[in-house]
């Protein structure tokens, strides 16, 4: 697979089979987010890979209600970073862009593989830290939920979560992300997207 075909093919199920994770997997996956480009090479990501099912069980405790469906994780990847790990111009701290990018190229080659790696906000980050030794002065960004897609849809899941996993969910129109040149006039950059 390319990395076109890796971005058009990279959908966040949350209808999952179990997946073997082995050594190899997560080394591969680490291997991938290392290689990103970051501020003066500083690589200021930081991933625990849990595959213990009692872990795994105990970060889902910290889930919120429309996260239940991550119990079917074979691998959930907690992603951390602080500002000091890279630079910080002024106002901007970018260790979270690169971390945010070193996790995509991850995203992107478990994608390769045949694999889903959902990545959520919805979790309580204060429980979940110190069921991983995250330090407290790091900020923990994302959970990353792995398995495998089945077309089987879990039970549990809100009736637009099923009609997502049929569909992929909408992309705003290329015209209102994307501008050459310079922003226009009354563009509407600031503005959310309509849930």
């Amino acid at each position: 697979m390319d990395v076109k075909n890796a971005i058009e093919a990279r959908r966040a199920y949350r209808s999952l089979d179990p997946v073997a994770i082995t050594d190899d997997l997560i080394w591969d996956l680490a291997r991938a987010a290392s290689l990103s480009a970051s501020c003066f090479n500083n690589q200021p990501w930081r991933y625990v890979f849990v595959r213990d099912s009692e872990v795994l069980a105990k970060v889902c405790t910290a889930m919120t209600k429309g996260n239940q469906w991550t119990e079917r994780a074979s691998m959930i990847i907690a992603v951390f970073s602080r500002p000091e790990l890279d630079c910080v111009i002024k106002e901007r701290e970018y260790n979270w862009f690169d971390t945010g990018m070193a996790t995509a190229l991850l995203i992107l080659r478990a994608t390769e593989l045949g694999l889903v790696a959902h990545p959520i906000a919805g979790f309580r980050p204060a429980e979940v830290k110190p069921m991983l030794g995250i330090p407290e002065d790091m900020r923990l960004l994302t959970l990353v939920i792995v398995g495998k897609h089945t077309t089987v849809p879990n039970p549990i899941l809100s009736d637009k979560q099923l009609h997502d996993e049929g569909e992929r969910p909408p992309r705003l129109l290329l015209e209102r992300i994307a501008f050459v040149d310079r922003v226009p006039d009354g563009a509407p950059v600031g503005e959310p997207i309509p849930h």
